[in-house]
């Protein structure tokens, strides 16, 4: 009777030692067949790209300017730069909410240009700037850009 508990104990123990081996190599094998299409994917548009690649070279395309934004993601940014600093690690800093600010006057400015609407806020400083940066944020919120966050 004690070969037979000695036995079955044996045979669980060895299903249990062997079961994660045998997930990880399921897994495995549906890993493998992912990088073989993809491998084979690019084996097949490898020649398409290489001759898209010497149609572009050839003629001159004009880059898309870096400094180009959608007016969504400067509204994003004015949202979140404003909860910065209003509340947040940066009340405790003034180095940090000085940069949260300036961060903040450029989108300011740059949703102004998008928008047509005229701003001062580059040649102000101290309370004379805090009221430009009012009167522009009430500005560009009559001209339909939301600043605040919902939340």
């Amino acid at each position: 009777m004690a070969i037979t508990h000695i036995a079955v104990l044996g045979a669980a123990l060895l299903v249990l030692l062997c079961l994660p081996c045998a997930v990880a190599a399921l897994v495995g094998v549906d890993q493998l067949a992912v990088r073989r299409a993809w491998a084979h994917r690019r084996r097949r548009d490898a020649p398409l790209l290489l001759r898209l690649d010497r149609q572009l070279s050839g003629e001159a395309i004009l880059p898309v300017p870096l400094t180009v934004v959608c007016i969504e993601q400067i509204a994003a940014d004015l949202r979140r730069l404003d909860r910065q600093r209003r509340s947040g690690p940066t009340t405790c800093s003034q180095r940090w909410l000085a940069e949260v600010v300036r961060a903040y006057d450029e989108r300011l400015q740059m949703a102004s240009r998008c928008l047509g609407v005229p701003e001062r806020l580059a040649g102000l400083k101290g309370a004379e700037r805090d009221v430009e940066r009012e009167r522009v944020e009430d500005a560009l919120e009559s001209a339909g850009l939301s600043l605040r966050s919902r939340s």
